[in-house]
């Protein structure tokens, strides 16, 4: 065996032992994806608040002191936010609950009979409390274990219950120190990079700096922005959840489309229990509040506040939130985008060197096509390097 098959053998085996590694930390990853959601949130907002930190010290402040002030801001944002949002939240909630049994009445007295009348197929009968009744005993084996199963579901939802509000106390400590020791934690990192390394790791981490930057600060902007503008929209058409479906379509709008289709399903469904039926002028409104916001999207907010840094597809956005929910639970849904947007960087990288490689570049020789008149009526010419 030669040196160069022992040397491709060698760099086999390096990258299988990342690969194997990369691996095993994913699989450790999603073992304990519960405890590490506070940690990665923190982890967040440490590096959303590290950038006016410097600031600030720029300035002449010292770190700790800029530190505790950048800490206290957020807390005082945030203070500010629940102290608006939650009465207005509740009203909301209380609203729906005195609206539930006319959402009843209407669903059994009008819409279910309606169905009934234009399909053919019985629903009414088999929501009766008799028919519900005889087909528990009938199927009391499966109802048993379905009994069993939402007890566990629900022992299971008060342990979760238990483990958010350990982990919202420890996101305010856990956020104090990463955004205390930002920037010797970035030094430790850089300090592991195999030095003839360095460059090309510092300029991809810079490019996924900007592009996370561009993405989740701006994205957020743009969550608080729809919100508000679906939340006042519908308020004034007259809806009376407007506001709680206008918060919910605002918030889950960082999924391209699915903000402005749940959003509007909710409000169809509020309109036509509140109205009893079609109200096509609340119908309209709701139609031009959620068009005007799709505008707003896609031809002011996006474009000025987010920009085209982040090149990633809505398709690829939606893949990524969907994979990461599967793989990692709400872990992998939080951490979803921002490795979308890294992956995305590491992939223009990729085609950069591929551009650059002699792969692409064809040194290889080729065979040339030549007039078949020459060289005794041969139409190849003689093989030659590019």
């Amino acid at each position: 065996m030669n040196r160069s098959s022992e040397a491709e053998i060698a760099l086999f085996l390096r990258r299988l032992k990342w690969v194997v590694l990369s691996a095993f930390g994913l699989w450790v990853m999603g073992l304990l994806a519960p405890i590490l959601t506070p940690f990665v949130i923190a982890l967040m907002l440490a590096w959303l608040g590290d950038p006016l930190v410097d600031r600030l010290e720029a300035r002449g402040c010292s770190r700790n002191t800029s530190v505790v002030l950048v800490f206290v801001m957020m807390i005082l944002l945030l203070a500010v936010a629940l102290l608006i949002l939650v009465p207005m939240i509740q009203r909301q909630i209380l609203t729906l609950a005195a609206a539930l049994p006319q959402a009843q009445e209407w669903l059994m007295g009008t819409a279910l009979p309606w169905i009934e009348q234009r399909t053919g197929v019985e629903i009414l009968g088999w929501l009766a409390p008799e028919r519900l009744v005889e087909w528990v005993r009938a199927h009391w084996q499966q109802a048993g274990g379905a009994a069993t199963t939402l007890f566990g579901f629900v022992s299971r939802s008060g342990f979760a219950m238990v483990a958010w509000v350990v982990n919202l106390a420890l996101l305010p400590i856990l956020t104090y120190y990463f955004l205390r020791d930002w920037d010797r934690l970035v030094e430790r990192v850089a300090s592991l990079i195999p030095r003839n390394h360095v460059e090309t790791v510092g300029r991809l981490a810079r490019e996924s700096d900007a592009v996370l930057a561009a993405f989740i600060r701006g994205q957020i902007a743009v969550m608080v922005a729809l919100g508000v503008v679906y939340a006042a929209g519908l308020t004034l058409a007259g809806l009376n959840l407007g506001l709680l479906i206008g918060l919910i379509a605002g918030l889950i709008s960082f999924i391209p489309y699915l903000g402005a289709t749940s959003g509007v399903l909710l409000a169809l469904a509020a309109a036509l229990v509140q109205a009893q039926g079609l109200d096509l002028k609340l119908l309209l409104l709701i139609g031009v509040v959620f068009t005007i916001g799709q505008l707003l999207e896609s031809y002011v907010l996006t474009p000025r506040i987010v920009g085209d840094k982040i090149g990633l597809h809505p398709v690829a956005v939606i893949f990524a939130v969907m994979a990461g929910g599967q793989l990692f639970g709400f872990l992998g849904m939080l951490l979803a985008l921002p490795a979308a947007a890294v992956i995305n960087v590491l992939l223009r990288y990729a085609h950069e060197r591929y551009r650059q490689s002699e792969l692409y570049a064809g040194h290889a020789r080729s065979i040339v096509l030549r007039p078949a008149s020459e060289a005794g009526g041969s139409a190849l010419k003689d093989i030659e390097p590019k």
